[in-house]
């Protein structure tokens, strides 16, 4: 049965798609079975993973019904992916029905045992799509950048987490902060790396040993409809990102 792990945060800009098409390259290239889910209305994740967004069935059709979730699954070199476009962005106000929050955990059960890992790509908002993200999974991933600014909202973030584990899910941890543009020799660095640990404390967690360091691979590699893992796997953000990829795939993070 799949761990479903999903990257989260509702600031924009803080390394949400390049954590989780990394996860679903990294897992994908020690031989787990891995199904990436875009949840982001902008569909960065399937683009980043190679897809043509613009001409497949998407988690959209799935949730208005006219696709069956398995044909909107398409397999890339990368793992497999459930791509998303920008009609997802109606969610909030299209989707009202009873039980609207549990949509995406009733559609990944049918597929949920063809699978070794689920990683959810999130948009940068918390609304409908993020609760069903949390609702569907065992743990979070809560990338920020090493900036003072990522740290606001934080609270919200918190409440909303603490929100779906009293009403809908109440086994839902938080893996880690992932501190992403990290610069060791900045004071300003240090001093998020400080906020964080405390923020990391307020979500009963921790900051993850491994910080993602800078690098213009990262912010290319979409470019060429590939995970930095594969565009440029011997810069720093993609050595790494294997590192977080070998946690998440080891023992350190036992789910439900």
């Amino acid at each position: 049965m799949a761990r479903i792990i999903t990257i989260t945060n509702q600031k924009g800009g803080v390394g949400k798609t390049t954590t989780a098409s990394a996860l679903v390259c990294g897992l994908s290239q020690r031989g787990a079975r891995v199904l990436g889910v875009d949840l982001d209305p902008q569909g960065n994740l399937g683009f980043t993973l190679g897809l043509d967004i613009g001409s497949v069935s998407t988690i959209y059709d799935v949730f208005k019904g006219e696709h069956p979730i398995r044909q909107a699954i398409f397999s890339t070199k990368y793992g497999d992916v459930l791509p998303s476009d920008i009609m997802l962005s109606a969610a909030e106000v299209e989707f009202t029905a009873r039980r609207r929050e549990f949509m995406l955990e009733e559609q990944l059960a049918q597929v949920r045992s063809q699978y070794d890992f689920i990683i959810i790509d999130t948009p940068p908002s918390l609304n409908i799509l993020t609760i069903n993200a949390y609702v569907a999974s065992n743990a979070l991933i809560v990338p920020m950048e090493a900036e003072i600014l990522s740290l606001v909202g934080i609270t919200q973030l918190q409440e909303t987490i603490e929100t779906v584990r009293n009403s809908f899910n109440p086994q839902l941890k938080v893996l880690g902060i992932l501190l992403n543009k990290y610069n060791p020799r900045l004071t300003l660095s240090k001093d998020v790396l400080e906020l964080a640990q405390e923020v990391a404390r307020q979500l009963g967690t921790s900051v993850f040993e491994t910080k993602i360091r800078r690098g213009v691979g990262a912010a290319v590699a979409p470019a060429h409809g590939q995970s930095v893992l594969t565009y440029q796997p011997k810069c720093n953000p993609a050595l790494d990102l294997q590192q977080v990829v070998s946690l998440v795939a080891g023992p350190e993070f036992p789910m439900k």
